[in-house]
């Protein structure tokens, strides 16, 4: 198979291609920046009520399955240091068209969940600004983001550094906070105690039994969205035999501190049944420790966030259009690269797509239903995403034993590990046809695929044509 991404480039290419320049701070950054998504921050009220203490339990579940697709990803990527993303390695290991479908959807992918951190950042503006129209804010991000990433590679790294920061700097805080208060024995005005204790005093760690645990499954998974983002940066990278793997082994860590700490603290303070599921519960801790300016810090933390994964999104949209346009599979004019290195008209054409978050608000005003609708969407197409790089480390092990024997990062638990992650996620689809709210995107998704697979077929059906013509000329 002719893989252009491979080594061969377009007709004045030459002088411009991407750039190594994300160093080792911005990879870790970038992959902390991936692993705490929105949904952490906006969903996570939601699950507490439908799971209560179990949700803990959720996390690390979908935390550790995901780990073992990252470390596939990272054992292909480095088997051949030309893979510059997973398009790539899909494509050579699959076949063309799994490089078509992985590309085209991990696209639409950031581009749902562009429009679900728009979504929340016209949510979050309201506390500041509730006069302005909703669909302003989305605007307003947008512009800014697309302005910042043609500047430079250097410049997302840089955006991506500081908004995870932010977002880490909170969350310690917040873990900080509630331990205090639990250590403190702090007491609410409504007489509750901080405590471990709340943890399972109120009919045990299973409150709802095991369809409530299961129902978090469903919003729960939406807080990983992203976390495959290092495997974008893979041809930006500096030095990625080193890099690559930091960023990817410090993945069980980070759902630790990040999620499960985080998740302790809140219920520690607020029992689970007092928890708001259209709010926040970072905002709400925060106010219950006597904290004024608690609610508009969290509340900036917050927008942080959600301009964070918008910012990755941007990012790794235009990157994957570069990529197909160099297979041939999108128009020519994604490959083209600014004097810069930045694939312009792809970040362009990425950011056009985004605005339609702004048209999402206008349809369904209420913005908690848009955001459930459109992360449901988001966590089953990279479910699709996940499984193909699970699906690419099964062909490469067939196809490509001595370059895993060779390997100094292989994936642990191997081929049965491979499997098990692929139940998994058979296990997730299964959940979100069990509820409403979910089952509506479960019904919606397909028709992505129906639209990728006919103009596939129109695309294998213009280049048999075009070599036919070519081998009449000969």
């Amino acid at each position: 198979m002719k893989n252009q991404s491979l080594g061969h480039r377009p007709p004045g290419q030459q002088e411009h291609e991407l750039q190594r320049n994300l160093s080792n701070r911005h990879i870790q950054l970038i992959a902390i920046g991936g692993a705490i998504g929105t949904g952490l921050f906006m969903g996570s009220g939601k699950t507490i009520s439908l799971a209560g203490p179990s949700i803990i339990f959720v996390y690390m579940i979908i935390g550790f399955m995901l780990f073992f697709v990252m470390r596939a990803m990272g054992e292909l990527l480095l088997s051949n240091l030309n893979y510059k993303s997973f398009i790539d390695f899909s494509a050579d290991l699959l076949g063309p068209w799994a490089g078509y479908f992985t590309g085209w959807t991990y696209w639409f992918c950031w581009i749902v969940t562009g429009i679900a951190d728009v979504i929340a950042i016209s949510a979050y503006s309201q506390f500041w600004f509730p006069d302005i129209p909703q669909w302003a804010p989305a605007i307003a991000c947008v512009g800014v983001l697309l302005s910042l990433n043609l500047l430079t590679v250097k410049m997302f790294g840089e955006l991506e550094f500081w908004f995870a920061m932010i977002k880490i700097v909170a969350i310690c805080a917040l873990v900080c906070t509630g331990l205090y208060m639990v250590v403190a024995a702090w007491q609410s005005p409504a007489g509750q105690v901080a405590s471990l204790g709340n943890l399972w005093n109120d009919d045990g760690m299973f409150p709802h039994g095991v369809m409530g645990f299961f129902a978090g499954f469903q919003i729960a998974v939406f807080a990983f969205v992203g976390i495959e983002l290092v495997g974008t940066t893979a041809a930006e990278t500096r030095n990625p035999e080193r890099n690559l793997p930091r960023a990817i082994n410090s993945i069980p860590v980070r759902i630790i501190v990040f999620y499960v700490l985080a998740l302790i603290a809140i219920m520690a303070v607020t029992p689970w049944r007092d928890v708001v599921p259209g709010k926040s519960p970072f905002v709400e801790l925060f106010v219950l420790a006597g904290l004024p300016a608690a609610a508009a810090i969290i509340n900036f933390v917050v927008l942080t966030s959600a301009a964070s994964s918008a910012n990755s999104g941007v990012f790794s949209t235009s990157r994957m259009l570069y990529g197909l346009a160099l297979e041939g599979d999108a128009p020519g004019a994604f490959r083209n690269l600014s004097s810069r290195a930045v694939p312009s008209n792809g970040l362009i054409f990425s950011c056009t797509c985004l605005l339609a978050g702004a048209m999402v608000i206008y349809l369904v005003p209420n913005l908690m239903e848009a955001f459930t609708l459109i992360t449901t969407v988001s966590a089953l197409l990279f479910m699709f995403v996940w499984t193909l790089i699970l699906l690419s480390y099964l062909a490469y092990r067939r196809q490509r034993a001595h370059l895993h024997q060779a390997s100094k990062y292989k994936m642990p638990g191997g081929v049965p590990m491979v499997w098990a992650c692929l139940a998994f996620f058979v296990f997730l689809i299964v959940l979100l046809a069990l509820e409403q709210d979910t089952r509506q995107a479960l019904i919606v998704t397909p028709l992505w695929f129906a639209v990728l697979g006919l103009s596939w077929r129109s695309i294998r059906q213009k280049r048999a044509q075009a070599a036919s013509m070519s081998f009449e000329a000969d």
